[in-house]
């Protein structure tokens, strides 16, 4: 046994790194925090490229309006900037419908709407924080692989190069969406498959995309093109996220770069020119996946331990970074009182205070892409309607544009 921790975060991607970043700042400097993680955090290579990462994978992220608030207060922001391309507009469209809408950031007094960022670069620029800031433990490689209840904490058991038993007095869960430590705890998942596979790729066009990002609603499922930083051999580049059936994921991961890019031109359109370039490509099975419980006495699950969504509207990561913030407010009050870290009460403050928005958001990405790739005629009439009103009336547009930038949330939560 090596002694007690006051916070433990098991899993070291992007939410867990976020956690202890914002735990470090907000938490008394008494307070010991941990972060365990199962594979070894990459080193930067003389070029300033991370290294591999499972956490830090071949996708992008949209970050949303919101997140951005919370990581300039995390003093992450200004490092992450080189590496993010800025989402002046939005195009929202339906395949073979007339409706459509376009989202500007300058008619809100925005700089944008949101950013898209490579999780490479977006972890790379965590880690580079985690390692300057210097407060909290890192344990890698390990993992947390049992936890059992132990006076107000919990018992951990950790394996990696040295095996070990810790006590905490707040065990942070966010090791994923399949998570063997929510398992080992015993917590319930409820899972909904969707049937669908997101297929993702870095696509090269002919035209700039000049900060726009598309989203494109097909009988298949939703079509995003999200705008990217230019980079050597790709002037104009932009991150697909295609939700297709998953015979026509795997056929299409698989196929000639000529057929591939034939087939998404077909499905997209034109409004880029002619698709040039088509980068690695990678299927995921979607599904919504949320945990029964996300607190305990001693426990929160969180990030897609806690929720993984669909990722119409690039709001799953965004969620957890609101969860990420509500969490180490509603501690740093709480433990300033004298409360301890695990006390079930004050997580409960939590859970009450973060639940409407985590219930907004995901009913949002669950019901979007089953509303348009509906067939009924009088129901695609509504939804065509729905998108031109948008334009039609400004203060229904203002509001759809605030909740999906994650704003509206963190305005709720400060007159609250």
């Amino acid at each position: 046994m090596s002694g007690h921790r006051d916070i433990v975060i098991a899993g070291g991607g992007m939410v867990g790194i976020s956690l202890a970043l914002q735990l470090a700042r907000l938490m008394p400097d008494e307070t010991s925090i941990c972060l365990v993680e199962g594979f070894p955090f990459p080193k930067v290579s003389a070029d300033g490229r991370p290294e591999y990462h499972p956490s830090f994978d071949a996708r992008s992220t949209a970050l949303s309006y919101s997140t951005r608030l919370i990581y300039e207060q995390m003093q992450v922001w200004e490092d992450l900037q080189q590496w993010l391309c800025p989402i002046e507009s939005i195009h929202v469209s339906s395949r073979g419908r007339f409706g459509s809408t376009l989202m500007l950031a300058g008619d809100y007094g925005w700089p944008a709407l949101g950013y898209v960022v490579e999780n490479a670069w977006l972890g790379n620029t965590l880690i580079q924080a985690l390692y300057r800031q210097g407060r909290v433990e890192v344990r890698s490689p390990a993992r947390v692989v049992n936890a059992s209840p132990s006076g107000d904490g919990v018992r951990l058991r950790l394996e990696g190069d040295v095996e070990d038993e810790i006590e905490a007095s707040l065990l942070l869960v966010a090791d994923g969406a399949n998570s063997g430590l929510r398992d080992a705890l015993g917590v319930a998942v409820e899972e909904k498959p969707y049937r669908q596979h997101a297929l993702i790729a870095n696509i090269a066009t002919a035209q700039p995309h000049r900060g726009c990002a598309y989203e494109r609603f097909t009988d298949e499922g939703p079509l995003a093109l999200l705008p990217l930083l230019p980079a050597p051999g790709g002037e104009n580049r932009s991150a697909l996220v295609w939700t297709l059936p998953p015979e026509r994921a795997e056929h299409l991961q698989a196929c000639p770069e000529d057929e591939f890019l034939r087939e998404l031109q077909q499905r997209y359109g034109y409004r880029l020119g002619r698709l040039q370039q088509v980068g690695d490509r990678h299927s995921y099975p979607l599904a919504l996946v949320q945990s029964a419980e996300q607190v305990r006495q001693g426990v929160v699950v969180m990030g897609n331990a806690a929720h993984a969504l669909h990722p119409v509207a690039g709001q799953g990561y965004n969620l957890a970074l609101r969860d990420v913030a509500e969490l180490a407010a509603v501690l740093s009050e709480g433990v300033a009182a004298g409360v301890a870290p695990g006390d079930l009460a004050m997580l409960q403050r939590y859970q009450k205070r973060q639940l409407p928005d985590q219930e907004r958001t995901i009913g949002f990405s669950d019901r979007v892409p089953s509303l348009f790739m509906h067939s009924d005629p009088v129901l695609g009439l509504a939804r065509d309607m729905a998108l031109a009103g948008l334009d039609i009336l400004p203060p229904l547009k203002r509001e759809f544009v605030r909740y999906a930038a994650g704003v509206a949330e963190l305005g709720e939560r400060a007159s609250g």
